[in-house]
């Protein structure tokens, strides 16, 4: 069995939408990025690569590459998924925390959670989404930004493809 961990951090601009977990979120900013900038599922991306030591997400989609450019970032995941199983990994498990000052997101937890077991292949039972404020302390507490903080468990499955 391997951990991984992953983190990730946008500014809040006005004039994107806002997408956290492959979720489409009501807000009048969404997150900065060269992709859709959804930082959940960059963090998950990240918790994947680094339980499975291949590098991160910068090394396999940087944002200098046109072709990421607006991507959806399910696609980062996807592709991670299908890395992992290739070397013979199974996703057993996944926590995520997103903190965000605004908007609330208590209503949108269930939701994200659905779409991150799905693109995991996971039930929803395994995945865990946790909303956190920042209290009024920096970026993420003027709500200046958002950001989350993913751990992964995988095992092995079987010997890699």
């Amino acid at each position: 069995m391997r951990v991984g961990i992953g983190h990730d951090t946008h500014r809040l601009v006005p004039g994107r939408p806002l997408v956290l977990g492959g979720v489409s979120i009501p807000h009048s900013r969404g997150l900065a990025g060269h992709s859709d900038a959804d930082v959940v599922l960059h963090a998950v991306t990240d918790a994947l690569l680094g339980a499975a030591g291949l590098g991160d997400i910068g090394d396999l989609y940087p944002d200098t590459d046109p072709v990421y450019e607006s991507a959806a970032s399910s696609l980062f995941v996807r592709e991670t998924v299908i890395r992992l199983i290739q070397q013979g990994w199974r996703i057993v498990n996944l926590d995520v925390i997103i903190f965000a000052q605004e908007p609330k997101l208590g209503s949108a937890k269930q939701e994200i959670r659905r779409r991150l077991a799905e693109l995991l292949g996971l039930d929803p039972d395994a995945v865990n989404v946790k909303a956190k404020t920042g209290e009024g302390v920096g970026s993420i507490g003027r709500a200046e930004a958002i950001g989350c903080q993913a751990v992964v468990l995988i095992d092995r499955n079987h010997e890699p493809n």
